[in-house]
């Protein structure tokens, strides 16, 4: 199956982001939902099964100046086998003009025993450009091993790179299960936050929860890994204005940073 999606939001000029497009097919159907804060929420509705293995997606995402969206997903993608041979493909491209806001905000992919799935996340931000960026992993539904599954996040900052981070697992790759990667987790994720903001803050370490700042401070990156959904999630919520840690958990100042080298996620 071949799908594509397309979201462009443009602020308009009243204080209110408006949608000059909003469309998609299935398994990416788009629905706006109300929100009373001027800014637009979006949910990604999966209109059939999968990804499926030979499946080709692609969700291209445009927020102009000013404009403020949120994007969620009605459920877990769950990555299920197909026809021997091909992997599934999901593409996701965004660009965050400078003024603009982009909450990604999905709910977690799931990799079933037996699937071949790719993720692939490119972000553009341009500078004065607010981002929340979550990926969230499952390595195999419950009571069974994970299929082949790799995630990769590129984002860019006022055009230069941001980051790169990648990771695979299954039972096609060494050592993902291990202290090196994710050291026997079933769950792992990371949220990116790119807010001009707010302050900078140093790295800092609360159990399996360690915060990494970029590009000196203008970003910030958590990385967790949990035994389950719940508890990935409870690590990830974003930060707020009372709550600068993620999930709330209290952090431990990190005096040198090459100690987070072997934490997984």
């Amino acid at each position: 199956m071949r799908a594509t999606a397309r979201l462009v939001a443009r602020a308009d000029g009243h204080g209110r982001t408006v949608l000059p497009e909003l469309r998609g097919e299935s398994p990416l159907l788009l629905r706006q939902v109300p929100a009373g804060d001027g800014g637009v929420t979006v949910y990604v509705v999966g209109g059939a099964a999968g990804p499926l293995a030979g499946d080709e997606l692609r969700l291209d995402v445009e927020v102009g100046p000013g404009a403020v969206v949120r994007v969620h997903t009605v459920a877990a993608s769950i990555a299920l086998p197909g026809r021997p041979g091909p992997v599934s493909r999901m593409l996701v491209r965004a660009t965050v003009a400078a003024g603009a806001t982009l909450r990604w905000l999905p709910e977690q992919l799931v990799a079933a025993a037996g699937c071949a799935h790719v993720g692939d996340a490119q972000v553009d931000v341009a500078e004065g450009g607010t981002l929340h960026w979550r990926d969230e992993l499952i390595c195999g539904r419950h009571g069974e091993q994970p299929g082949h599954a790799e995630v990769n996040t590129w984002v860019d900052l006022a055009g230069r790179p941001l980051l790169r981070q990648s990771l695979t697992v299954g039972p096609d790759v060494p050592g993902w299960a291990g202290p090196a990667v994710l050291g026997g987790a079933a769950a792992t994720g990371s949220l990116l936050v790119v807010d001009p903001a707010r302050p900078a803050e140093p790295p800092a370490v609360a159990g399996t929860v360690a915060r990494l700042p970029l590009a000196g401070g203008l970003a910030t990156l958590w990385t967790a890994t949990a035994a389950d959904a719940h508890t990935l999630r409870a690590y990830l919520e974003p930060p707020t204005e009372n709550r600068s840690w993620c999930g709330g958990a209290p952090p431990e100042p990190v005096s040198d940073q090459h100690s987070l080298a072997g934490m997984g996620g």
